[in-house]
């Protein structure tokens, strides 16, 4: 089932989308597949595979370019995508003109919340279709209770890419986004959910814009430990977690440094051949899930990168890392505290990157909403449907009235 409800009081930018890729870029992708010389065996590439601590393994690399060449189906998941509603609207903003993708699930009640499901990097929206799935097959357009909405962010996939001669950051990307939302006529409030990059997108967008009500995010990076840690409570399955995330960054965070530190040439590198994109974003798929995922899922991923020609020009959240005064920057956390006014929910995945404590999170706004799981990862969108589903209707539901929506309109 997808929505054929007209857009809910949305101005005139807005238009229906199908996703097709050419015929000559998918022949493309197969040559390049298929010339594509790969680096010779080594020690670190030979590791048992339960041991993947110096990267991608020279057997799985092979057995993906096979399956990717001979037997990857682009167009079946293709086929899946679009029955979903895509659309593109095109937002101005300072920085000029941003052609935005969604995707979306209108509903015609009413008191339908609004609410906007943030990805980041090395995500897209497809982290999103498994909970729309669950959604759609659950209600009908007469009694879905919320408006979904899921960006392409700027940069990736579908949407047009930053501006070339100007910086673009984490703010600029919530003013985008929260426009996006005013535009399809939400100027009474939405609530937003996020991940990875996502979920500091949507932080900027609760402390900076009115109309985002609430906040439940999935990923709470924090880049210092709170100033008092002496007095905040963790269990031992956190205690644990923070040991894993100390270990991440110690071993598993250079991707991110050479993002930050220099990507043009890393941009460069990853736009060049499929296979180099391949094994850069196959390991973060394999080492950032608490079980590695299926082959098809992370094929159709880094197809989606390498097809939108996206891989270098979604790099812009990791400048942040090194630029004063902004959010991600490790000095400037408390500057993003989460208005006390705003409901604020955080579930947590153990086996997350940086699994942050709830005594902690609670630090960075008023934590009225927390869930803990005992499995899941990274992608819990997709790891875990139908727990992060469960969390997140049951933040909307307690939340709607603190967030100052009223049931009976």
């Amino acid at each position: 089932m997808t929505s054929s409800v007209a857009l809910p009081n949305a101005n005139s930018n807005v238009t229906p989308f199908t996703v097709r890729i050419s015929d000559d870029s998918l022949e493309q992708l197969k040559a390049l597949l298929r010339i594509t010389p790969i680096a010779s065996q080594t020690y670190e590439s030979s590791l048992p595979d339960a041991d993947r601590k110096f990267g991608i393994r020279y057997d799985w690399l092979l057995k993906a370019i096979k399956e990717w060449r001979d037997t990857f189906d682009w167009r079946k998941y293709e086929v899946y995508m679009n029955t979903f509603d895509h659309f593109h609207m095109n937002i101005d903003d300072k920085f000029g003109n941003f052609h935005t993708h969604f995707v979306a699930m209108f509903s015609r009640k009413k008191d339908a919340l609004p609410l906007m499901l943030l990805h980041g990097w090395p995500g897209s929206f497809l982290e999103f279709l498994p909970t729309l799935d669950k959604l759609r097959k659950r209600y009908l357009a007469d009694d879905l209770p919320y408006h979904l909405i899921v960006p392409s962010l700027p940069g990736y996939a579908f949407s047009s890419p930053p501006p070339v001669d100007n910086e673009f950051g984490i703010e600029d990307v919530a003013r985008v986004m929260n426009q996006l939302m005013l535009n399809l006529g939400f100027d009474n409030g939405y609530m937003v959910q996020g991940g990875d990059v996502g979920s500091k997108i949507a932080r900027v967008m609760a402390v900076k814009h009115d109309t985002c009500k609430a906040i439940h995010i999935n990923f709470c990076i924090m880049e210092y430990c709170p100033d008092d840690i002496s007095n905040m409570d963790c269990s031992a399955t956190e205690e644990e977690g923070l040991q894993r995330g100390r270990e991440f960054l110690r071993t598993g965070s250079s991707y991110a440094v050479q993002h930050a530190t220099k990507p043009s040439t890393i941009g460069f590198v990853l736009s060049s051949n499929p296979v180099a994109l391949l094994a850069w974003i196959g390991e973060k798929y394999l080492a950032w899930t608490e079980e590695d995922p299926p082959m098809s899922l992370i094929l159709e991923s880094v197809s989606l990168y390498w097809l939108t020609q996206c891989a270098a020009t979604c790099l812009w959240p990791y400048r942040i890392f090194y630029t004063p005064g902004v959010n991600g920057n490790p000095h400037n956390m408390a500057k993003y505290k989460i208005p006390a006014s705003k409901p604020f929910g955080y579930s947590y995945y153990p086996h997350e990157l940086y699994p942050v404590p709830r005594s902690w999170a609670a630090t960075t706004g008023n934590l009225s909403f927390f869930r803990a799981h005992g499995k899941g990862g990274h992608f819990a969108a997709v790891e875990q449907t139908e727990a992060f589903l469960k969390d997140l209707e049951e933040f909307v539901q307690e939340s709607r009235g603190a967030a100052g929506f009223d049931d009976s309109e």
